[in-house]
């Protein structure tokens, strides 16, 4: 790697480290909005023009808040929780191809930081670590709330990962390539894997909601039972790592889902209306961000519309109905495979 190409990978890495982090900050603001919508009333209006630096005021209270660390945890791990939890969320966008390559002065800038060949194995690898930071965060604080939510978060991520895992192999299975940017560029146009892969969206996109704790699946920090589950006893910016990873997750997630099912930065008629590559690339970028967008949206008008289940019901849903469902769609994506290459007959 030469020295400009170092310095173009510095770059992209703070301004999507940045980009991350804005965008996890407004996702607070744009849930209340939406959640004031939904339940008629107004949501924060007081905090700048229509409550637009609200989360700014929120990010001072929780930096000027008292550090509590309970004198019966573990220090060391306490703190180290809402670390792993905050490093996995921001790791993953590593992989992710946020645009089409840019050209100046005979200069190529590459908008991916890691075009690894496992790029997917590599989501998958980062996103399971992430269960450390709630599970040691839960242990550590020597409460039996926070241990229970631990253990819930421990067994949750570990069941809806199986069958998220199962879900994207009939993507792997029609584009041949564990590469992100692979998969995208096989998606040129409206050539969507989401129009022959549609069960495949569904189950993944009902275990990353599972997977980012966020409701009907939020039995973690569930506060009814659990006063506030694993991160109970984090008070300040430790919490608000917590808080903020859970958002940069579904930042991350929704990114994957565009990238795996929509085309990612693809969108139709992109080889047809005469525009010059870097031109086609930065609006590339921005359908890739109005996806994403989107997919924040439906991630909390899920949440605010459909209420939490029984921890029972959440282990049967991901046990009893998305693993099979997962290998049925597995079966009849190679059935399909093996007629079309008339290999089966």
């Amino acid at each position: 790697m030469d020295f400009i190409t170092l310095i173009d990978k510095s770059v992209l890495i703070v301004i999507i480290f940045a980009v991350s982090l804005v965008t996890a900050m407004y996702s607070t603001y744009g849930e209340r909005k939406i959640a004031a919508f939904f339940q008629d009333r107004l949501g924060p209006t007081n905090a700048g023009p229509w409550g637009l630096l609200q989360p700014l005021a929120d990010g001072g209270k929780l930096f000027m808040k008292e550090e509590i660390i309970p004198d019966q945890a573990n220090k060391a791990l306490f703190i180290l929780g809402p670390s792993i939890a905050m490093l996995t969320a921001c790791m993953t966008s590593a992989v992710i191809p946020w645009g089409k390559d840019l050209y100046f002065f005979d200069h190529n800038i590459v908008l991916q930081v890691a075009d690894v060949n496992i790029g997917l194995l590599y989501v998958f690898g980062v996103v399971s670590l992430g269960v450390y930071g709630a599970l040691i965060g839960g242990w550590a604080s020597n409460n039996k709330f926070s241990l229970m939510g631990a253990i819930r978060a421990a067994s949750q991520n570990i069941s809806y990962e199986l069958a998220m895992g199962l879900s994207i192999i009939s993507i792997i299975m029609l584009t041949g390539s564990l590469s992100l940017r692979d998969i995208v560029e096989q998606q040129a146009g409206f050539n969507w894997n989401i129009w022959y892969q549609p069960l495949a969206f569904l189950i993944f996109f009902v275990c990353a909601l599972a997977e980012t704790n966020r409701a009907p699946f939020d039995l973690p920090e569930c506060e009814t039972e659990l006063v506030g589950g694993y991160h109970t006893e984090y008070s300040s910016m430790k919490l608000g790592f917590y808080l903020f990873a859970e958002y940069i997750n579904m930042f991350i997630s929704a990114a994957v889902i565009s990238a795996l099912f929509f085309g990612g930065y693809n969108f139709p008629f992109m080889n047809s209306i005469g525009l010059s590559s870097n031109a086609i690339a930065l609006l590339g970028v921005g359908f890739f961000f109005i996806k994403i967008l989107f997919f924040i949206f439906l991630f909390m008008w899920v949440r605010w519309t459909i209420p939490r289940f029984r921890y029972d019901q959440l282990m049967k849903l991901g046990w009893e109905i998305l693993i099979p469902l997962s290998i049925v769609n597995i079966i009849i994506t190679g059935l399909v495979i093996l007629i079309k290459e008339g290999s089966l007959f």
